[in-house]
């Protein structure tokens, strides 16, 4: 039989008490209550500082912070030019872009970000402007013109991917890749989509979930980017639709959205398979999420909502067997 030595390499401490202080990854028996120990991280989502206005259908910089927050346009309309900025406890007002929208895609951080496309009734658009931490100025116009689709990267290196073009153009399967002055294509999705949830760096990105006008509605699809390509990736828990995410490839976290009807569910992905952790405490969609795995922020979403929640991976102790 296999031993827990020759799978991990090292043997099972035996302490007659649970270590003080204990880290992430230990585990040890503990022979006074004859039981196996560990530490895991589990998530936890706590109130965060409340946007200045309600608002739904707004963007982020998908790389900014918890602590350096950006989110920037949204519904309803005189917020469409707005920008805030969070500093970790409470937003703040930045410089208001010149294109007003919604449904837009997002890069970037707090000092150097990005959004591009988006609609601005009547039309979508192919604008881009770049933000420098206090005023937008415009960018290279995307190829054709896009709304409600994923982003991931930097300023510099940005990416956006899916989304939903002009009437008559319907969900769309293609990837434009940013270098700070113009876009270019880069693969195409194996599925179209729109109102999924995106993020990552341009060279490893995943874009997860959301929906097609056709059955089924609310996927669960994941697709991973290696800079000039798609493959399939491990699948959602919840099928669902405009939620929002935030880390990196291989360590990333995804929450609320639609199912049908609001859902706070959240799962933790780990570059090939995606696990349910805790919930937030309120369903939303249409919401704007950013940061990273261990430490992400969620804010505004339907119904018009300025509340803010952040996630962070606490250091919990688990009993692994009860004799």
């Amino acid at each position: 039989m296999t031993t827990f030595k020759e799978i991990r390499g090292q043997l099972i401490k035996s302490l007659a008490s649970d270590p003080s202080p204990a880290s992430a990854g230990d585990m040890w028996y503990n022979s006074t209550t004859k039981k196996l120990k560990g530490v895991v991280l589990a998530g936890a989502w706590a109130s965060g500082g409340a946007l200045n206005g309600g608002r739904q259908s707004l963007t982020a910089a998908v790389t900014s912070t918890q602590t350096a927050g950006l989110v920037f346009g949204g519904n309803p309309g005189p917020l469409r030019t707005a920008t805030e900025e969070y500093g970790g406890t409470s937003w703040t007002n930045g410089g208001s872009m010149s294109n007003g929208r919604y449904q837009g895609g997002g890069a970037g951080t707090q000092t150097a970000g990005l959004v591009f496309g988006g609609y601005s009734p009547p039309p979508v658009l192919t604008a881009t402007e770049e933000y420098n931490g206090s005023s937008w100025t415009g960018g290279g116009a995307l190829p054709a013109a896009k709304r409600m689709q994923g982003g991931a990267g930097t300023q510099t290196a940005g990416l956006g991917f899916g989304g939903y073009g002009n009437p008559g153009t319907g969900q769309q399967n293609t990837t434009e890749e940013y270098n700070g002055s113009s876009w270019t294509a880069g693969g195409n999705m194996a599925t179209a989509r729109f109102y999924m949830a995106g993020f990552g760096l341009q060279t490893a990105a995943l874009g997860c979930g959301g929906t097609t006008p056709s059955s089924p509605a609310t996927l669960d699809i994941t697709e991973e980017y290696d800079g000039s390509s798609w493959t399939s990736g491990g699948a959602l828990n919840t099928g669902r639709n405009n939620f929002q995410g935030a880390g990196i490839q291989t360590a990333g976290v995804v929450f609320a959205g639609t199912t049908g009807s609001n859902t706070a569910v959240t799962e933790l992905y780990d570059g090939s398979s995606w696990t349910n952790t805790a919930s937030m405490a309120t369903a939303r969609k249409y919401l704007a999420g950013m940061g990273t795995q261990a430490a992400a922020l969620a804010t505004g979403g339907n119904p018009y909502t300025p509340a803010t929640e952040e996630f962070s991976l606490v250091a919990t102790t688990k009993t692994f067997t009860t004799s």
